[in-house]
């Protein structure tokens, strides 16, 4: 594999011995275990043990807003190696409501899927999606992008929402400022996240919610600060005086280069306990992936594989390819014959390229397995190396065959 190791097998990570980090020097939280670092970056190799399993890191989180990774059933995300997927508070308390799943126990038993969730607070969705919104001190009050009615949402509501859907992890109500924003009014946007945060773990303190396996729900805080290093300084170390569980970089992937996006979690993670879990919330695509873990981040979630599948780009070891191109009219060959998962590795590009021009939703369902696989093995990968003690020649060689070929004008 032109001495690249990229695991692409469908097995999930054996269970390995390493050495443990001396616990002098950090915090370990009985939830997260440290077992290694990179001697050259902030990598991590851990594990995260949660109601519904365990979770070993880094770790890529399939994104299911609706309580659904888009076309893809429970038994195949299993099947592919997924081992915790995302959720969103935001939806699934407009549609299909909170009563609805209450009735059936947990979102774990409402959509069938019964490995661990994380469920987002809905915060970047009513800045993005709602309509008529109006920020105040104890909410935010808008309108559905469904149907026009009025909602609201706050720091309280966001912990309730959670709690009936039961994920093993649930964020803390953020307001997310927009990019770009100015200095004075990111701060007072961050100033309102904290104040909103001291809110969220007072409810978690009163109410110790509960998964449905009778174990705790685990919260983590969210850094903000727009691209202000002083801002995420400020954040990071406020959020780790409340002592969450886990610490999210938030309000990046909003628009800003790729420059600010790293900035804003270099700014972020050396502030953060080194003995949890640290997750960069909407990232990325491979390359940004392998950075950010790079710089001691554990986990991610990204909407690009499903949503890249819809339209045709597969990503592969030599970068992303659109299949609907006509170079792939008489092609036999796999999407990747390096990294093709079982459920996709018997049909042509040829084929699929058909499927996609005929409308086949077959076309769809297919990429989109062949995505999720590639960043599941991505990750895969990641932790064989970081096991190894090999991350560093397993980056440089990744990015150097994926950025090789640049791509064509139909290609991502």
């Amino acid at each position: 594999m032109r001495g690249l190791n990229f695991p692409c097998s469908t097995g999930r990570s054996p269970a390995f011995r390493l050495r443990k980090l001396d616990k002098t020097d950090t915090e370990i939280s009985r939830m997260f275990e440290l077992l290694a670092t990179d001697p050259n970056s902030m990598a991590r190799r851990g594990r995260l043990t949660l109601p519904h399993g365990v979770v070993e890191t880094p770790a890529f989180m399939p994104v299911g807003t609706q309580g659904t990774v888009k076309a893809v059933s429970p038994a195949e995300l299993d099947q592919i190696g997924a081992q915790i997927i995302l959720g969103n508070t935001y939806h699934l308390n407009l549609r299909p409501g909170l009563e609805v799943i209450r009735s059936f126990g947990s979102l774990h038993q409402f959509s069938r899927w019964h490995r661990p969730i994380l469920t987002d607070s809905g915060g970047y969705q009513v800045f993005s999606l709602a309509k008529l919104r109006k920020v105040k001190e104890e909410g935010v009050h808008f309108q559905s992008h469904l149907d026009g009615s009025k909602c609201f949402i706050g720091p309280e509501t966001s912990m309730e929402i959670q709690a009936v859907l039961g994920s093993d992890i649930a964020m803390l109500f953020d307001e997310c400022p927009p990019w770009p924003c100015g200095e004075r009014e990111a701060g007072e946007s961050l100033d309102l996240t904290l104040r909103w945060a001291q809110r969220c773990k007072e409810w978690i303190t009163r109410n110790q919610p509960k998964t449905d396996t009778g174990a705790r729900q685990y919260h983590f805080g969210i850094v903000q600060g727009s691209g202000y290093a002083a801002l995420r300084e400020k954040a990071a170390k406020a959020l780790a005086a409340m002592d969450f569980d886990g610490y999210a970089v938030g309000g990046v992937s909003v628009g800003e280069p790729e420059e600010e996006m790293m900035c804003a979690v270099e700014s972020s993670t050396p502030h953060l306990p080194a003995g949890k879990p640290r997750y960069a919330m909407g990232l990325g695509t491979p390359p940004q992936m392998l950075e950010m873990i790079a710089r001691g981040i554990d986990m991610f979630d990204c909407v690009l594989p499903t949503r890249l599948a819809r339209h045709g780009t597969a990503f592969t070891m030599d970068g992303p390819v659109h299949i609907k191109g006509k170079r792939f009219e008489f092609d036999h060959g796999p999407l990747d014959a390096e990294c093709s998962h079982p459920l996709t590795a018997d049909f042509s590009r040829a084929y699929i390229r058909h499927l996609f021009r005929s409308g086949e939703i077959l076309g769809l369902r297919l990429i989109c397995l062949h995505n999720l696989h590639f960043y599941q093995s991505l990750v895969r990968g990641a932790r064989a190396a970081l096991e190894a003690g090999t991350f560093a020649a397993y980056r440089a060689a990744f990015l150097s065959r994926y950025q090789a070929r640049s791509p064509a004008p139909t290609d991502l």
